[in-house]
C-alpha cells in the first residue's frame, strides 16, 4: 500500500484543484499530489478524457473529485471553487494549468475568435480562478497557488502570439497576487514546463525540424516526464519544503530556457 493510500504522503490533508487535469501536464500534476497524499479536484472540459482519468485514478486508490467544466463561462470558478469546498471543507493549493489555442498561425491570421479563446480558458479563467479562491485562503491562513507559463511567452516563439502573450498575462497577474496577498500567507508561483503533452507531440507532429532543433538545445537532451519532472515541482511548491518561495517563475524545460 501507498503513504498516499495510508494518508501518510507529505501532502497528506491538503487539498487541491487542478484545471485541465484530464490528459498531458495536467493530468501528470494531479498525479503526483495525489501520490503525495493530497486530496484533488481534477477538472476538465472534455468529459470524456476525464473519465478515462479519473479511471485510471481510481484504481490507484487515490482521494480525488472531479468535475466538467467550460472556463470559457463566467460562472466557471466560482463552481470550481465551491465544488472544492463543498467536497474538502477547503482548498490549499490551486493549480491553473488550462489553456486552450487554434495555433500555429502567423500573427497576421490571428482572429479575434482566436484570441478570445486563448485569453478566456488562460488567463481570463487563471485571474478570476485567484479572485474566487482568495477569501477561503485568507480565511485559513495560508494557500498556495501555481500558475503555468511558457517559453513561448518568456522567449517568444513564432506562430504562437496570442499564446505567448497569454502566458505573459498570466505571469504578470501572479507576481500582482504574490505581492499582495503574501501578507495573507498565500505564495503565488510560475513554473514553465517543457514536456510530454499533447501540445508539444503536435508541435513535433507539425514541424519536426523545428521541435527537433529545439530539442538539440536542450542542456539535459530530453523532454520531460509529466509526473515525474513538472508535477514533482509542482508539489515541491505546494509543499512546506516550497514555503519561503512567492513570485517567482521557473523554469522546468531542462535548460531550454537558458538560450531564450
Amino acid at each position: 500500500m501507498t503513504d498516499a493510500r495510508r494518508g501518510r504522503g507529505v501532502l497528506a490533508g491538503r487539498a487541491a484543484i487542478v484545471t485541465g487535469a484530464a490528459q498531458g501536464v495536467g493530468k501528470g500534476i494531479a498525479e503526483a499530489l495525489l501520490q503525495r497524499g493530497a486530496m484533488v479536484l481534477i477538472v476538465d472540459h472534455d468529459a470524456d478524457v476525464l473519465a478515462a482519468t479519473i479511471g485510471e485514478f481510481r484504481l490507484a486508490g487515490w482521494d480525488y473529485e472531479s468535475l466538467v467544466a467550460d472556463l470559457r463561462s463566467p460562472d466557471s470558478p466560482r463552481t470550481i471553487i465551491d465544488s472544492a469546498l463543498s467536497s474538502f471543507g477547503k482548498v490549499d493549493a490551486l493549480i491553473n494549468n488550462a489553456i486552450a489555442t487554434n495555433e500555429p498561425k502567423a500573427l497576421m491570421d490571428i482572429t479575434s475568435e482566436d484570441y478570445s479563446l486563448v485569453f478566456d480558458v488562460g488567463p481570463r479563467a487563471t485571474f478570476f480562478l485567484m479572485q474566487a479562491v482568495y477569501p477561503a485562503m485568507k480565511e485559513a491562513g495560508s494557500g498556495v497557488i501555481v500558475n503555468l507559463g511558457s517559453g513561448s511567452g518568456t522567449g517568444g516563439q513564432s506562430q504562437f502570439s496570442a499564446y505567448g502573450a497569454a502566458k505573459e498575462a498570466i505571469r504578470g497577474m501572479s507576481k500582482a497576487a504574490a505581492l499582495e496577498w503574501g501578507r495573507d500567507n498565500i505564495r503565488v508561483n510560475v513554473i514553465c514546463p517543457f514536456a510530454d503533452s499533447p501540445g508539444v507531440r503536435f508541435w513535433q507532429d507539425i514541424a519536426p525540424k523545428e521541435f527537433d532543433r529545439a530539442l538539440r538545445g536542450v542542456p539535459l537532451g530530453r523532454v520531460g516526464r509529466t509526473r515525474e519532472d513538472i508535477g514533482a515541482v509542482v508539489a515541491f511548491l505546494v509543499s512546506d519544503d516550497g514555503g519561503f518561495i512567492t513570485g517567482q517563475t521557473i523554469m522546468v524545460d531542462g535548460g531550454m530556457g537558458v538560450f531564450r
